[in-house]
Order: structure tokens, then sequence, then C-alpha cells
């Protein structure tokens, strides 16, 4: 089925909006304060929906359709543990953070714990994010591919380019207003075709949540406490510790604190952006499931041997009316742009921050902006690079190894985080002793879990295989560095630390204003 028209217009306009206000806001970007940080004037609600937009990329747009028609609802256990588990910090962490970075959120370890520390956790979000574009890049071109007949290829280097632009002229200020505009395109189009399947399944609502229901496809189970399988639990804790290291470590999140108006504003915008993101994400996860009970009440058939990834933009070809298919289309490029940008925007702001500015303290404000602009650009093409090598291998192979990569130097960050925020008698020596252990622990994890192309693990040891969850090691590799950097850090006299930087002294400077 070809596109009308009328689709192919709201696809441009899609287009064409983020870079007028990319055109907009180029003029303000006079230094690398304001294109990393904002004028200091964007209002909660719009610091909020950016949050929300950063957190539903076009791989969720994806994903969790896919998930809901094939399986239950337990990959939503993990997002609905993240306000649970902001309620109790967010108050105090969005505070600290706009108190003692400048931009940088990993220069807190390093006030904490030392450089080591920073560049460790700097160069995690490096090797998580850059895995992470190449791959919503390829993804996205490719759905986008054959819903409307562009190449691959074509779709990678346009898309590409545009992100670029888009981030390149604008700065922090026009990526969050852009993620304003495509948040509310992205909830619409998942609205609207939500409505669409119920009012197109004989018998409407009820008929698909009893048809879900008998299937299997609705609840948050099993609760078996068993962490080999993906259990509730499995999922619970992983999302306990996903909220941690996402909203205390990813720079994505935590720089968006710093472009609010107070801490006050910083801390709704923060609470805006999660609970706005667990409706969307399941509202993406039901839309699977009524897919699931659509097909089976309606009886209307689907390509043989399709995937479950592919049942959603199926029906959105297939299905949905002539401007409708242009909203939705229009939903999932805003859905991938919209995370893209930010994280073009976030790995310039921590080259900048963590390497450049350390060695060339006095670097010329000119210069910095220049630079800044040119990492934008050479990351932007590396990721688009990434992509078109999966095109090229069938998006296998070098996904595997950058996320693998990325578990080893990576893991435990969300526990160094914790350490030093709740362990007062934390030291240098003991947390690095602890980042050593977790990376080790992490590396024996996935090469005793992997295997090659031949059927066999990378390292087996038999019984001292790692046999859980692959979504228990990075539990672990959190648990392993915060109990180890504590227990270390009593073997050593405590390091001098700049004050104001623990939970504790926190609450205690709290009640003396009181």
């Amino acid at each position: 089925m070809s596109l009308h028209v009328i689709d192919y217009i709201i696809i441009i306009a899609s287009l064409i909006a983020p870079i007028y206000i990319s055109i907009r806001f180029s003029r303000q970007q006079t230094n690398t304060n304001n294109y990393f940080k904002g004028s200091g004037n964007i209002p909660a609600w719009a610091v909020g929906m950016s949050i929300l937009a950063t957190l539903i990329s076009s791989i969720t747009f994806l994903a969790y359709p896919g998930s809901g028609y094939s399986s239950n609802w337990i990959l939503l256990v993990q997002g609905l543990m993240v306000p649970i588990t902001l309620i109790f910090f967010i108050r105090f962490v969005v505070p600290l953070y706009r108190k003692v970075i400048g931009i940088s959120a990993y220069e807190y370890f390093e006030k904490r714990f030392g450089f080591g520390a920073r560049l460790y956790t700097s160069l995690a979000f490096f090797l998580a994010h850059f895995s992470k574009m190449g791959t919503v890049f390829y993804l996205i071109a490719l759905a986008f591919s054959k819903m409307v007949g562009i190449g691959t290829v074509e779709m990678i280097w346009v898309m590409g380019a545009l992100i670029i632009l888009i981030t390149l002229l604008g700065g922090i200020e026009a990526v969050i207003w852009m993620d304003v505009v495509q948040g509310f395109v992205l909830i619409a189009g998942g609205i609207i075709t939500l409505g669409i399947i119920i009012f197109s399944t004989t018998g409407g609502l009820p008929a698909i949540l009893s048809t879900a229901s008998e299937a299997g496809r609705t609840g948050f189970g099993p609760f078996t406490f068993d962490w080999t399988s993906l259990t509730f639990f499995v999922m619970a804790i992983n999302g306990v510790f996903y909220a941690i290291q996402k909203y205390g470590t990813d720079q994505t999140i935590v720089q968006r604190y710093l472009t609010a108006k107070s801490d006050k504003d910083a801390i709704k915008a923060s609470l805006i952006g999660v609970l706005m993101s667990v409706p969307v994400w399941a509202l993406f996860m039901f839309i699977g499931t009524a897919l699931f009970a659509y097909y089976q009440i309606n009886g209307a058939m689907l390509p043989e041997g399709i995937k479950a990834d592919a049942v959603f933009p199926h029906f959105i070809m297939t299905q949905l009316p002539v401007g409708v298919i242009g909203l939705v289309l229009a939903g999932l490029l805003a859905a991938a742009i919209s995370s893209l940008d930010s994280d073009l925007n976030c790995l310039s702001a921590i080259f900048m921050e963590d390497y450049f500015l350390r060695i060339n303290k006095n670097a010329d404000p000119d210069r910095q902006m220049f630079l800044s602009r040119v990492i934008i650009v050479i990351a932007g093409l590396a990721s688009i690079l990434i992509a078109l090598y999966y095109v090229n291998v069938g998006g296998k192979g070098v996904l595997g190894i950058v996320f693998k990569l990325y578990a080893i130097f990576s893991g435990g960050i969300a526990g160094l985080f914790l350490l030093g925020i709740f362990v007062p008698k934390a030291n240098k020596r003991g947390a690095y002793i602890g980042i050593l252990t977790s990376v080790l622990f992490t590396a024996y994890a996935v090469v005793t879990s992997t295997e090659l192309s031949s059927g066999k693990l990378i390292l087996d040891l038999g019984d001292l295989n790692f046999t859980h969850h692959k979504y228990m090691l990075g539990v672990y590799s959190h648990v392993i560095l915060f109990v180890v950097g504590y227990l270390a850090s009593l073997l050593f006299k405590p390091t001098d630390s700049e004050e104001g930087l623990t939970y504790r002294e926190w609450k205690n400077e709290k009640k003396q204003k009181v």
C-alpha cells in the first residue's frame, strides 16, 4: 500500500517543524553554557515533556506493541517501578546536581571519588549511547523504509542529516521545545490508533480484554522467585536500579534538571516526565494487546510468518485511514528524533566538560562553541556508520558486541551513585576496588553466558557458568559495587571531598535552615 499525498504532507510537515524551531533558537547559541543548559527560562512542564520524549524512543514505539502482541504486560513492570523508586529520592537528587555540577552529571563522581570515577562513568555513557543511537537509526530506517518504500540506506542518511542539523543549530533549548511538539504528536498518534483498533474490533473493549485474558496476554506474571527466567520479581528489581541509573546518572536526564528555572521547577519537571512516561509505555503495550485480539476476533489475515514486532507497522499501513497513517508515522519519526537529538547534544556536552576543558581550561568561548558543534557532527556521522554496518550484516554482529562491551565497562554505576550518596564513609580507594570487582564480575557473567555462532559458550565453566536471566546481570553489578565499595572503604582512611555531596549532609543542612 502506497501513502496518500495527505500522509506525505503530514510527514514532511513533521520534519520541517524541528528545523524551524532550531533556526529560531540558533541566534541565542553564543556560548557553550547556553548551548548545553539553555536560557534558564524553560517552564517545568516543557522540561518534563522533554524528559518524557527522551525516554520514549522509536524502539519503544515498535517494541512495546510487539511485546503486547506476543506476550503479557510483564515488560511494563520495569516502568511501573520508576515512579515508586524516584518518589523517595528525587527531591534530594535534583537540587544536589543543580548545586554541585556545571554541565556534566559525572562531575559529581569526581568530586566524591576522584577523576577515575568520573572517567569510568562518562565513558560508560559514551558506550551506552553510541550503541543505542546506531541501533535506533537502523531500526527506525528499517521499519520506515518497509512502510513507505524508501531504501533503508537512504532513510538512514536522510534521518541522520536532519537530526545532526537540528541539534547543531538550536542547542538544548531547541531540543527541549522540539521534544514538546514531538511528544504530543507521539501520544496523539498512539491514542488515535488505539481508538481505531477498539472501535474496529467486534465487541469493542470488553471483547478485547476477554480475548486477551483467555490467551494469557494480560497480567504481569509469572510471580515465581526464579532468577533464571523473566518473572515479575526480576523485572521489579531491575526496574528499581533502572530508575536510579537513569534519573541519577544519565546525562540526557540530568542535563534537563539544569535547564529549569529553579530547584522546585526541576523537581516538578522530573515528576512530570516520570508520571507521564508510565501511561505512554502502557498505551503502546496495550496497542499490541488490542492488535492480538483484533486479529483473533475479526479474523483478519496477517502475512505468513510475520514477526510480532512487524504486526503494528502492518496494521498502520493496511487498516488506518488516510491522514491517520501520516500522523502515526510522524509520531514514529518524532520518537526517533526526540531521542537522538538529546543524545547528540549530551555527547557533545560530556566530551567538552569531561575531556576537552580539563586540558584546555582557558579555551576561547568561540573555539568551545565551534568544537561543540564539530563533536555533534562527528558523533552523528559515527552513529550513521554504525547503522549502515547493521544494514550490511543484517542487523547482527556488532550490536551484540557493543552491548556486551557496555555491560562490562558500565556495570555498577547505580551502585557507585548509591555508595556516594548514602555512605559518608565511602572513599576513593574503596570505590575503585568496587568498580574493579563489578567489572570483573560482569565480564565473567558475559563470557560464561554468551554463545558463539557455533553454539558453544565463549567460556564454559560448567556449573560455575552464569545462568541467571540477563536482566539480573545489571542488578548484581550494582549490588556488588555498592557492597564491595562499602566494605573496602572501611580498610582505608577517609579521603577529603567537598561538603554537601551525601544525603546525610543535605538532610542536616535542611534541618538547620528550618
